[in-house]
């Protein structure tokens, strides 16, 4: 049977088996039980291992019958503590990996489930950075546990590796091997999460989502997927922000931030996405708050351009329905929904508090090496071509 006239044909890649709900971290032990006895968890500095959630999830393991080692990522996780950690569970067998945390354990976790079997540099297969050699695999069976609502690295195939300096790079080790058996999404684990961190993985979540649906790449299935969860921030953000404990605002958020994984896996993402890697990789700026910072000017400057160069463009009238969206009705004229867009993400700013670049020492004088390292696979699916010195601009509007 033929797809219908005007109905384009799309693929999605692989996604992991996904368990969603409040207590979904009790499926752990039964899950991780399917590959074995003998795990390696990935976590942050102490936050969860600290946590209620984290003492009852390893009194369960170990009445089950697991042994595991636990490592810790504190920062965003370099290429040499992935090759650290490989090289140093060399030896050792396990069944499976587990990631616990934030975006930055998640990736650690892996990268390092990826490589745990050839015990490989990471640098053999960093793109854009080394010689780029094809990932054969195998990778140990990874399960991702999310405790924070932003970066959706749950549902993705690439892991995130920083260097920070001014030789800095913010690159990705990308395979769909590296996919996760099982995303198990508890939004429970977000009750402690402080309101900045709430703020900067919302906004993450949001940009996801809102690139991801104007992205050159989206089709229907990541469209329906990015409105939903574009929904979801607008209902919620605000009031998680505002009340960590709000059960039903997190639940949907840690839906939205799921979603932003989805969509971001299958689509490509665009030009904050593009400029946030060289200021997270050259400044001490966090993925989120960078993020937050940027998508503003930078959606303003993709509405300036498509209405000056294409009035059609299929994007422009995606940045309508977002505008309509966001004001809950759908008899607003165009022009006047893509201003409510502008409106909402500079009053969510405010009501976030979010920061500027030159709080994190950023200058005019940086710009032109950001602009120099923005242009990275993010860039190449952004709905509109952006000169160095349409970046220059977006970078110089958010200082």
């Amino acid at each position: 049977m033929s797809s219908q006239p005007g109905f384009p044909a799309f693929a999605i890649a692989r996604l992991p088996r996904i368990e969603f709900g409040a207590g979904a971290l009790r499926k752990l032990p039964a899950i991780a039980a399917q590959y074995g006895k003998r795990l390696l968890i990935i976590t942050g500095a102490s936050s969860f291992t600290a946590s209620e959630a984290g003492k009852t999830l390893f009194n369960a393991l170990q009445s089950a019958g697991f042994t595991w080692e636990i490592r810790r990522v504190t920062h965003e996780p370099s290429p040499h503590w992935v090759d650290e950690t490989v090289a140093g569970l060399q030896g050792d067998s396990f069944d499976a990996v587990i990631g616990i945390g934030g975006g930055s354990p998640l990736d650690a976790a892996k990268a390092v489930a990826g490589l745990l079997k050839s015990g490989n540099s990471v640098m053999d297969h960093l793109e854009g950075v080394g010689p780029e050699l094809p990932y054969q695999g195998s990778s140990t069976p990874f399960i991702a546990v999310p405790t924070t609502a932003g970066t959706g690295s749950e549902a993705t195939k690439n892991a995130v590796l920083s260097v920070s300096g001014e030789h800095g790079f913010k690159k990705s080790f990308r395979d769909d091997k590296l996919v996760a058996e099982y995303a198990i999404i508890d939004p429970d684990l977000l009750a402690t999460c402080p309101p900045a961190q709430i703020a900067a993985n919302g906004m993450d979540a949001f940009t996801q989502l809102m690139e991801a649906y104007v992205s050159t790449r989206s089709n229907p299935l990541t469209d329906a997927l990015a409105l939903a969860g574009m929904e979801a921030v607008r209902d919620s953000l605000l009031a998680f922000y505002a009340d960590p404990t709000d059960s039903v605002a997190r639940s949907k958020m840690a839906y939205a931030s799921l979603l932003s994984g989805i969509c971001l896996a299958q689509t490509g993402l665009g030009s904050v996405h593009g400029v946030v890697a060289p200021l997270g990789a050259f400044h001490p700026i966090g993925h989120g708050v960078g993020c937050g910072m940027l998508v503003t000017e930078a959606t303003r400057l993709n509405i300036d351009l498509l209405e000056a160069r294409d009035a059609d463009s299929p994007a422009l009238a995606k940045y309508t329905a977002i505008g309509k969206l966001f004001r809950g009705r759908s008899h607003v004229d165009p022009v006047g929904a893509r201003v409510f867009v502008i409106h909402t993400l500079e009053t969510w700013a405010k009501q976030l508090h979010l920061p500027r670049l030159f709080d994190f020492g950023v200058t005019e004088a940086d710009i032109p090496k950001l602009v120099a390292n923005s242009r990275g696979s993010s860039m190449k699916t952004n709905p509109v071509e952006l000169t160095d010195s349409d970046i220059a601009n977006l970078i110089r509007a958010c200082l």
